[in-house]
């Protein structure tokens, strides 16, 4: 039987991994991935706490929220890294300096 604490140890496992992800890692690219990552275990915390609202479905209806917004969010970043590369030719954190034109 998966219990709760089965879905919260793995969403932590995942999490830790995005953040490591987020912390370490030079590329725009792979930021956004660990990004995702730490949104997804969310998500997974969200639905496996929602597993137990028999009723409302509350859980479950946040997390579609959730999904919406990470892929809104990625769209922006995408832009932003994509404007970025064209000025600086570059994705690399560290060697964007200045922001403005």
């Amino acid at each position: 039987m998966i219990t709760l604490t089965h879905f919260l140890v793995v969403s932590a496992c995942i999490f830790c991994i995005g953040l490591y992800a987020v912390l370490s890692k030079r590329n725009a690219i792979m930021i956004l991935v660990g990004i995702e990552l730490m949104i997804n275990s969310a998500v997974l915390n969200l639905v496996a706490f929602g597993r137990y609202d028999k009723a409302n479905y509350g859980g479950q209806v946040f997390a579609l929220f959730a999904i919406v917004l990470a892929a809104a969010a990625v769209a922006v970043g995408l832009a932003i890294i994509l404007n970025v590369y064209r000025k600086y030719k570059t994705i690399n954190p560290d060697n964007i300096t200045d922001l403005r034109d």
